[in-house]
């Protein structure tokens, strides 16, 4: 038994038209963090940055990212002209490599693993507030 399709291709122009509309800033570049940020960071720009967490840079493929980047990482937020956002793994190794910097410990779940939903520690990184 055969079923109608879901895609309503009437729908679809003004979709592509909404899309067209939304993303008519944006540029899409594909960089490496170090190249990102010494490009784009300026006074007023919000950056966020999702690194791979501690303890798995070997997923991303041999020397791709390595535990020495979170220390480098670090670093160059430190010279952060503009704001930034920096979410990782709770781990006393990233705590320590971050101290400069505000953190707030969160709990999230994790879905995506195959052995179900898991509740798991989490930062949450920032600039300390200049006062």
């Amino acid at each position: 038994m055969s079923q109608a399709a879901r895609f309503n291709v009437t729908k679809l122009l003004p979709l592509i038209e909404d899309i067209r509309e939304r993303l008519s800033g944006v540029t899409i570049e594909a960089l490496g963090w170090r190249v990102f940020l010494d490009r784009y960071d300026r006074p007023g720009m919000l950056v966020y940055l999702d690194p791979p967490y501690d303890g798995t840079e070997h997923f991303y493929g041999r020397d791709a990212f390595v535990r020495e980047d979170f220390v480098a990482i670090a670093e160059r937020l430190q010279r952060m002209r503009g704001r930034f956002i920096l979410s990782i793994n709770d781990h006393p190794a990233v705590r320590a490599i971050f101290d400069g910097f505000a953190i707030e410990a969160v709990s999230t779940t994790y879905t995506a693993a195959r052995a179900g939903a898991s509740r798991v520690g989490e930062l949450i990184i920032t600039p300390l507030e200049r006062g």
